[in-house]
């Protein structure tokens, strides 16, 4: 009985898998995606190709088309697999329907057959009359119409199971068409990467004859990100500190205000009970004042030594303590304020604003309009020289000469510098998104800027290639700074 739970593990596991395939017009989308994205890399393509000389933007840009390619054959092989199972599903349609067609048209044809020779209309009147009586009569023609409705219901199930048969076949050519289609597509996509892989070659050799020069480029182009890179950390950091201390400045505004209303509030109970204590005394001197008042009337008292002297009881009435005053209570100390995370600093308009951003991982819209990923996120070979590692905070983004940059979410512009060219820095919060390599911005410090709102131009690399570098940086826990990886938030 050991294979019982792995059984019921598959079963479970079974309708998840088929809830995450891709449906037919998910990979009929993504398709058309990725023969956009190889159309507009071939663009840009031809653009870098107006300079003879062969560059590293070329390289990138035909390394991008290949695995564009490349992903649009998986994506070809995933729809053709698609389409043979519905294939194999009309093919058992079709023979289930012939079955059934079979078994009407004979079933029909026995009837027909039956009737034929028995003469039906001659049987059914002569069934009819001899009936033992008259509702024997009604129950044998009930019988009779039931029978021709049995008929008709035969010849229409005929009708409708040849129908669907014809539709069915035609489904099954239409899906047989669509395959070849594909076939052919697939086909065409291989031939081109068998092209594009020897102009991969042919510029590889061309680059490694100037290796030289390109390692010259390769070394400046690190110190240039890591200047970046430190200049990024620390404006980061001064925001921080100026959430913080704006947090701060928040927290003692409101225990002074948290302060002066207790003093307020001890100050009016002082106040109350001063009076009431007047109040008392007023009324105990009042009380006392008739009491001597009364006693001298009757001739039984007299004063002596500030002292009210009863003659008939010997009892002495002192006038009533006087009441000190309440004393102030002594200020507590104001407790200095911790420095707060700056997730914590955050007003909360501004972490509303954080959250919707981390809602919207995987659909933030391209900082252009039109491009492709030329240089992708992290530590990884350069494409030329396997034995140099290159890292990258973000991605590059190959686009059109002079393309319109966009912000990505809504956020405020916090700096704007000219680092290796204009680098604009925008925050949503808890992240910061970056752009760089701009040719100029139009924006300034302090704008509130929308979703897909023009921020700048895009500009050239060192190769004279037009691109924009796109970073996303995140203050996590206990205030550290890191970069994610952008490819995984924008839209795909």
């Amino acid at each position: 009985m050991r294979f019982l739970p792995i059984v019921f593990f598959v079963f479970i596991l079974l309708p998840s898998l088929h809830a995450q395939q891709p449906s037919r017009a998910d990979l009929e989308n993504r398709r058309a995606k990725l023969l956009k994205e190889i159309s507009e890399t071939q663009q840009q393509l031809a653009a870098t190709k107006k300079d003879k000389t062969a560059t590293l933007s070329q390289l990138k840009a035909i390394n991008a088309k290949l695995d564009a390619r490349q992903k649009l054959i998986n994506n070809i092989n995933t729809e053709i697999k698609g389409i043979d199972g519905s294939i194999r599903h009309s093919a058992g349609e079709i023979e289930r329907l012939n079955n059934n067609l079979g078994v009407l048209r004979k079933s029909y044809a026995q009837s027909i057959r039956y009737a034929y020779k028995r003469r039906e209309s001659q049987n059914m009147m002569a069934f009819l009359f001899s009936a033992n009586d008259f509702n024997d009569a009604i129950r044998r023609m009930a019988y009779l119409k039931r029978y021709r409705e049995y008929r008709k219901e035969q010849a229409d199930k005929i009708r409708v199971t040849q129908e669907k048969l014809n539709q069915q076949i035609s489904v099954l050519n239409n899906q047989k068409q669509t395959k070849g289609k594909l076939l052919t597509a697939e086909e065409q996509q291989r031939q081109q990467i068998e092209a594009e892989s020897k102009q991969t070659n042919e510029i590889v050799v061309e680059l490694k004859g100037r290796e030289n020069e390109l390692m010259k480029d390769i070394q400046q182009n690190s110190r240039n990100a890591k200047k970046l890179e430190a200049s990024i950390k620390e404006m980061i950091r001064k925001e921080i500190e100026i959430a913080r201390k704006k947090a701060e400045e928040e927290a003692r505004r409101k225990a002074a205000e948290e302060l002066a209303r207790k003093k307020a509030a001890e100050e009016e109970a002082r106040r109350i009970a001063a009076a009431e204590a007047a109040r008392k005394r007023a009324a105990e001197e009042a009380a006392a004042k008739n009491a001597a008042a009364t006693a001298q009337k009757d001739g039984n008292t007299y004063q002596a030594g500030g002292q009210t002297v009863t003659l008939n009881t010997g009892k002495t009435n002192t006038p009533p303590p006087v009441t000190e005053p309440v004393k102030a209570k002594e200020e507590e100390p104001v407790k200095p304020v911790e420095a707060p995370s700056y997730k914590l600093s955050l007003t909360p308009e501004v972490q509303a604003v954080s959250n919707n951003f981390a809602a919207n991982r995987g659909r933030l819209p391209w900082p252009v309009e039109k491009g492709f990923i030329s240089g992708k996120y992290g530590r990884q070979q350069h494409p030329l020289f396997p034995k140099v590692t290159i890292e990258n905070n973000g991605v590059d983004i190959s686009t059109a000469e002079g393309a319109p940059v966009r912000a990505v979410f809504d956020g405020v512009v916090t700096k704007i510098a000219n680092i290796d060219g204009v680098m604009i820095m925008v925050s949503h919060g808890e992240y910061f998104t970056i752009y760089t390599n701009l040719s100029g911005a139009s924006v300034r410090v302090g704008d509130k800027i929308k979703t897909k709102q023009v921020i700048g131009r895009a500009g050239k690399n060192s190769e004279g290639a037009d691109m924009v570098n796109f970073q996303i940086w995140r203050v996590g826990a206990n205030n550290n700074i890191a970069t994610v990886n952008p490819a995984e938030w924008i839209a795909r």
